[in-house]
């Protein structure tokens, strides 16, 4: 029973940060409707549908990374073509605050695998607050499937909370709406059998590593 609640809790959690970070693009998509049925102005209802336009985009972009991120990716059977997590990370990042560096020549990888690249990417990238190039890299060997994300830019700032989660040294009841996603990246690959490393604090360039063993996938 005490599983049960746990994993409902994180469930609440993880809910919450999605439904954060759809709230400003599903917003704006409400004010720019509003602004359309009071606008007359030609060039004022043209400002409005581009402001919907980039809203609708943004949120599309959005729930096509969590999915991938975070759902069961339905319709791919037991691997992903990595193109696919390379358009949503592009689809996250679109503003060009942050560059992506791609060096990834596996045709599939596991589902697993998939996900945990894309949340590490997606921590990485939110480090990057000044915006910065974001190099992801990933590759099959013998046993094992190794992940490398680097992200490097003028301020690197990973959150000491984050840190932790994915480091496993998160205190009890520590856990939150914005430390979810880290700590399920953490829980995902030891229960694997996999380790995940990081850069140390200070560094001013952000590393994490990750290697999930096939028996995992």
């Amino acid at each position: 029973m005490t599983h049960l609640i746990d994993s409902i809790e994180f469930a609440s959690l993880l809910c919450s940060r999605l439904c954060h970070d759809l709230l400003s693009p599903v917003g704006a998509l409400n004010n720019g409707l509003e602004l359309m049925a009071d606008e007359t102005d030609p060039d004022m209802r043209q400002r409005c549908l581009d402001l919907l336009a980039d809203s609708a985009r943004t949120s599309a972009n959005k729930l096509k990374f969590f999915r991938l991120a975070f759902g069961s990716a339905g319709g791919f059977g037991d691997a992903v073509p990595p193109h696919e997590a390379k358009v949503a990370i592009e689809g996250m990042f679109a503003s060009g605050r942050v560059k992506l560096g791609w060096m990834v020549e596996e045709q599939m990888l596991a589902k697993l695998a998939v996900k945990v690249l894309l949340n590490l990417a997606l921590i990485a990238g939110d480090a990057l607050v000044r915006g910065g190039q974001l190099d992801i890299g990933a590759e099959k060997r013998p046993g094992v499937t190794e992940i490398v994300v680097r992200g490097e830019g003028p301020k690197v700032i990973l959150d000491p909370e984050l840190r932790a989660a994915l480091a496993g040294t998160l205190p009890a009841g520590g856990l939150a709406s914005r430390t979810a996603a880290a700590w399920m990246v953490r829980a995902l690959v030891m229960e694997a059998g996999g380790e995940i490393v990081l850069s140390p604090p200070g560094d001013s360039v952000l590393l994490f590593g990750a290697a999930i063993p096939d028996r995992a996938e």
